[in-house]
């Protein structure tokens, strides 16, 4: 893996110019015969060698079924999955791997907390409190909880410059809710939302606390132990890993006493006519033949980003995001969202082109060989809030670098002047 000390001088961080080497998608040409400045990590990242060939390896050479078979190739299958769930446990500060669930995505361990736990501890009257500011996927499944049971959803709004109004959730969590629900970082505008002290007082309210760490993970360091919340949940494709796998951690007490979420192979220790005994957690909720490869390649994954530091991920991306909001806020007609301030917003830049519709702006960007993302970025209720159908997005990651920013600002003028704005 090449890690070089950037010529473009980020500080204590690295070149995302030499990194782009170690992930064949840039030598893939793009249509219009410009390099691929790829800004869309935060819908999901292009895949490294590394992982790339670890998966390869992995079918190649040491796939079988896990946890079964009684034989070296199974055995030797086991532990390499097993070893993956050990990654992210320590990737994300977990106290033990047995409280890693592999799930296919953050939005199946959403849904996954929401049946099993929510259908068990929620009931009617009570309070789940969410905010305005998740993606659909921290929304939808406690809409559809709530109103199973009979309880009330409540939302924390948002402040003009695009953070959680503390006002807002002071007063929800002082109504005694259940369950809090919150993303560490927002898909859709790249707000970074003061988790650790939220989690705090939602404790002190007696809720528990869901973390939505899908956007969190891949960009900063994350520790739930030190965060104190009670669930996380992330996707490995937005870390560099594959799709079709993702992980739920949860505080062991409450894994224990939750009910199966889906039912039968691996997950349980006897069946006979009369009923089933379940398995114990992590295998509980993992019915049937799990994503193995998959699960191997985040650990692959896991493994790219620990060689790289995520202190110095985080500091890469925050130079960059400095540069581009800068460089962004000084063209006539372009909205930005979300805080401006750095230490409170992540590597994602979401804009408003005046007079120009977001796909629009992204099929121009593309005939310049920049891949951004124009939508409602499964966050309507954030484009609600700034009376905007969609925004164009641009999420950096460890390959981008200057040469990116100045990519993307170029294809903001080249825009405006094809539709004859500024």
């Amino acid at each position: 893996m090449a890690v070089e000390t950037s010529k473009q001088v980020i500080p204590g961080a690295f070149s995302g110019t030499a990194l782009r080497g170690d992930f064949p998608v840039f030598d893939r040409p793009t249509g219009s015969g410009q390099r691929l400045v790829y800004l869309d990590a935060a819908a999901s990242s292009p895949k490294p060698r590394t992982v790339i060939d670890t998966m390869a390896d992995a079918y190649g050479h040491h796939y079988a079924n896990v946890h079964r078979g009684i034989y070296e190739l199974s055995e030797d299958a086991t532990r390499r999955f097993e070893q993956a769930r050990k990654a992210v446990a320590g990737f994300i500060g977990a106290p033990s791997e047995r409280e890693i669930v592999f799930v296919r995505n953050a939005t199946e361990a959403i849904n996954l907390v929401a049946y099993s736990w929510g259908r068990t501890n929620v009931h009617s009257g009570d309070l789940v409190v969410t905010t305005q500011l998740e993606h659909h996927a921290n929304i939808v499944p406690w809409q559809q909880l709530t109103r199973e049971v009979g309880a009330e959803l409540a939302y924390v709004g948002l402040t003009d410059d695009g953070q959680l109004n503390l006002d807002d959730f002071e007063a929800a969590i002082a109504r005694g809710p259940r369950l809090v629900c919150v993303s560490a970082v927002s898909n859709a505008l790249g707000t970074i939302n003061p988790v650790a002290e939220l989690t705090a007082k939602a404790h002190a309210a007696g809720a528990l606390v869901l973390l939505d760490i899908a956007q969190a993970a891949p960009h900063m360091p994350v520790d739930v132990s030190a965060i104190g919340c009670d669930f996380a949940v992330l996707s490995g494709h937005k870390m560099l890993g594959p799709s079709g796998i993702g992980a739920l951690w949860g505080r062991r007490e409450l894994l224990d006493a939750m009910p199966p979420f889906m039912t039968g192979g691996n997950m349980i220790l006897r069946v006979t006519l009369e009923g089933a005994e379940w398995n114990t957690v992590p295998q509980k909720f993992e019915a049937g033949t799990p994503a193995i490869v998959e699960a191997i390649g985040l650990g692959a994954a896991i493994g790219y980003l620990n060689a790289l530091g995520m202190a110095s991920v985080r500091e890469h991306e925050r130079y960059l995001f400095e540069h581009a909001w800068a460089a962004l806020h000084e063209i006539e007609g372009v909205r930005l969202l979300g805080p401006g301030d750095p230490a409170i917003h992540a590597g994602v830049i979401s804009m408003d082109i005046e007079g120009i519709h977001p796909h629009d702006v992204a099929t121009v960007f593309d005939s310049l060989g920049v891949a951004v993302r124009a939508g409602h970025h499964c966050a309507q209720p954030v484009m609600d809030r700034y009376g905007l159908p969609a925004t164009t997005r641009a999420s950096f990651y460890v390959y981008n670098d200057l040469d990116d920013v100045t990519a993307l600002t170029d294809a903001v003028r080249a825009c405006q002047r094809l539709f004859g704005g500024a």
